[in-house]
């Protein structure tokens, strides 16, 4: 690997050194990791000795892409981890040690570990009594987002290091709008407080917990602390601004222990802010760390890209030169300018034309552009993908928050599971069952699905008739070949019906999957991104059941029950879907970089996935959505905070200044991220049909207001 001066010169600090390694993003920072990997298991070290530390385990792939190379020798195996995963482990571990001291009332009995969407089934079934009571009566959000919120709460109570029942005294102190709102905050301390007494008293344990009971119970104990230090000697700890404080305090205490240590720190990153991210608290590592290291030179933007940043900062962050050079708007493309566009419509058409013009004529890969906004909403990815599709251009598309329900490839599959089980009493709507064989047989129009669902399926009893029983004419219609293979996935369907024990619905997925869908002729087929959101789907599925299985729990009465079949996890999972549990992280969802086609993506999730591109397009430049923090009546991730002071209102200077800096950090960021060009996607009305003249299209105005004032003078 071709490596510059200054990288070369942190790698020749003594391997038993702790180094502070910081600076932007896209000047190697991560590739000195890797290298400094490579040195120690050459040196000699046993690999089970090296803790590689990430906020998140997408951070990870580098270093794991590194381990699979065939320079890699025979021997242990380094341990990739996030505090997250670490924690779990420990508890895992130690559990005869801290089942009793952490409260639990069966600490004889194993753990049952939560993911995000179990923990948001749990507090479903719990939440739900109390919405009839009265509870959140003036929130206005979706019930997923609800639990989602009352979750986020315990996992920065947790993330930060205070008692979670001091959550409402937080939120209610920096409050000072409606006294209504403190009664919102009251009843999500509630739903906290019910939440983590269910997990004590069933032996649940979600992020929150595994957290609190690894930092403030098991790290304190001779034996676990023992095993760490003695187990891992050498720290590789990257994107460390983009960590919890809890995580800081943890390694704060750790690395004097440690023979050597590489902790690698972002000077502008923190965009995880919303989850608990807090880059001033993981600056006091430079203190246990007595060598310093700096990289400045980008492998990634041009002179061009590096003048544009500058000028971007001169009009977004306070404190820098007001003075643009003439050249600033070189690598930023305007729409054109004989074509003003107006309506939204028009500006996704020239997106979508001038992204064919850079892979037919300029012969840029897909893969290097991505298209950005402050959120994809589910018309503007269906509006743009169908252009694309149009010009025959492949896509994909990332969205974190979006519930599995929501993806196309997930509903067939779904759909073909209720089908499948009719002891669910599930019965899918035909026009779930005409998009799920749109989706399942290959190259199917919606005419023709529409129509043979309207023949065959029987709602009532939730049965799907023979192709061979429709008339003739109606059979031609929709073609023989369209027949013979929803006559192949009825069958399959049928002969399932019949098994006299169903398979777990994970299982299920899976033969579904590898025995249909898949194979020539059906939709999967080619469908790379289809795909990947069904190996989502089965992964959110096993994971579900394994926390399941050990015990069916009734909430409302608060009593254990009987141990799960696999047609009541079934069941209870479609349940959980259908009320909008949004997915957990997806590891296959992140590996944008193994696929040829263009990102559609949030701005964020963009920056988080760590990967730069050659072209970005940014949509909506007037949109608010750049600069707005997204409404939260549940919580508040500034205030949860640990630099926020307790007694002190929230006011909205204050989150003036918390939108002014969360801007310039995300421009700065897909900046340095960008190899040659940005493109502006504009339209005088936006998405939703108003006008709008946001922050960042104010700062672009600005620089060229200027630049026109220079020419001129």
């Amino acid at each position: 690997m071709k490596l510059n001066t200054a990288q070369r010169e942190i790698l020749r600090i003594p391997h038993n050194a702790k180094t502070f390694l910081s600076g932007p993003a896209g000047c190697g920072k991560t590739t000195v990791g890797v290298e400094h990997l490579f040195a120690l298991l050459a040196s000699g070290l046993s690999a089970d000795s090296i803790l590689v530390l990430t906020p998140q385990r997408t951070l990870q792939a580098p270093y794991g892409t590194a381990l699979l190379g065939p320079d890699i020798g025979p021997g242990g195996q380094v341990a990739l981890a996030t505090v997250g995963g670490l924690a779990r482990r420990m508890v895992d571990l130690f559990w005869p040690l801290v089942g009793e001291a952490a409260g639990f009332t069966h600490p004889d009995q194993p753990p049952v570990f939560l993911t995000l969407e179990t923990a948001q089934y749990y507090m479903a079934r719990l939440v739900r009594p109390l919405l009839d009571e009265g509870f959140f009566a003036s929130v206005t959000i979706d019930r997923n987002r609800l639990y989602s919120q009352v979750l986020d709460n315990l996992n920065k109570a947790a993330s930060v290091g205070f008692p979670h029942i001091e959550i409402v005294e937080r939120l209610s102190t920096a409050w000072i709008g409606d006294p209504g709102q403190r009664r919102i905050y009251a009843d999500a301390q509630e739903s906290a407080n019910r939440f983590r007494q269910l997990c004590l008293e069933h032996n649940l344990l979600d992020f929150s917990l595994q957290l609190d009971i690894f930092w403030n119970i098991l790290w304190h104990t001779p034996e676990c602390h023992a095993y760490l230090t003695q187990q891992y000697r050498h720290l590789i700890c990257d994107n460390i601004e983009e960590d919890i404080p809890v995580t800081h305090d943890l390694l704060m205490e750790w690395l004097p222990d440690f023979d050597s240590a590489l902790v690698i720190f972002d000077t502008d990153g923190g965009y995880r802010r919303f989850l608990g991210a807090d880059p001033d608290s993981a600056r006091r590592l430079a203190e246990r760390c007595e060598a310093h290291a700096e990289l400045n030179e980008s492998f990634v933007t041009t002179p061009e890209i590096q003048v544009l940043e500058a000028a971007f900062a001169s009009k977004l962050m306070p404190g820098q030169p007001n003075r643009i050079n003439p050249e600033s708007l070189t690598a930023l493309t305007f729409p054109p300018t004989e074509t003003p566009t107006r309506f939204y419509p028009q500006m996704l058409d020239q997106v979508a034309e001038e992204i064919q013009h850079l892979i037919t004529v300029e012969h840029l890969q897909p893969s290097e552009i991505v298209v950005l906004a402050p959120y994809l909403s589910d018309a503007l990815r269906f509006s743009l993908s169908n252009r694309l599709e149009e010009m025959e251009i492949p896509w994909r598309s990332h969205r974190p928050s979006r519930s599995l329900r929501d993806e196309p490839a997930s509903a067939c599959l779904l759909t073909l599971a209720e089908l499948a089980h009719p002891g669910w009493d599930v019965h899918p709507t035909k026009f779930d069952v005409v998009y799920a064989l749109l989706y399942a047989i290959e190259n199917m129009d919606l005419v023709r699905a529409q129509l043979l669902t309207e023949i065959v399926y029987r709602l009532r009893d939730i049965s799907l008739s023979g192709f061979a029983a429709i008339r003739t004419e109606v059979q031609e219609r929709i073609t023989f070949v369209f027949g013979q293979q929803y006559e192949t996935l009825r069958e399959w369907i049928e002969a399932y019906r019949q098994q006299p024990v169903p398979d777990p619905l994970d299982q299920f997925l899976r033969r579904l999957f590898g025995e249909v869908l898949s194979q020539k002729g059906f939709g999967f087929h080619r469908n790379n991104d289809g795909a990947r959101t069904a190996a989502s789907q089965i992964e959110s599925v096993q994971k579900f059941r394994q926390a399941m299985e050990p015990v069916i729990i009734n909430v409302q009465d608060d009593k254990p029950g009987n141990t799960s079949n696999n047609a009541a996890t079934g069941k209870e999972y479609i349940g959980m879907l259908q009320d909008g549990v949004i997915a957990a992280q997806y590891i296959e969802a992140w590996k944008a970089e193994e696929t040829e086609a263009v990102l559609l993506a949030p701005a964020h999730t963009f920056l988080m996935m760590n990967r730069p591109a050659t072209v970005q397009f940014w949509l909506d430049a007037g949109s608010g959505g750049w600069w707005e923090r997204l409404f939260q009546p549940l919580t508040q991730p500034y205030v949860l905070s640990r630099l926020w002071d307790r007694n002190r209102p929230w006011t909205d200077a204050d989150e003036q200044t918390a939108n002014q800096q969360t801007l310039a950090r995300l421009v700065t960021g897909l900046m340095r991220r960008c190899r040659s060009r940005v493109f502006l996607g504009l339209s005088d009305l936006g998405e939703s049909g108003f006008e709008q003249r946001g922050p960042l299209l104010k700062a672009i105005w600005k620089m060229q207001l200027e630049i026109q004032n220079l020419n001129e003078n």
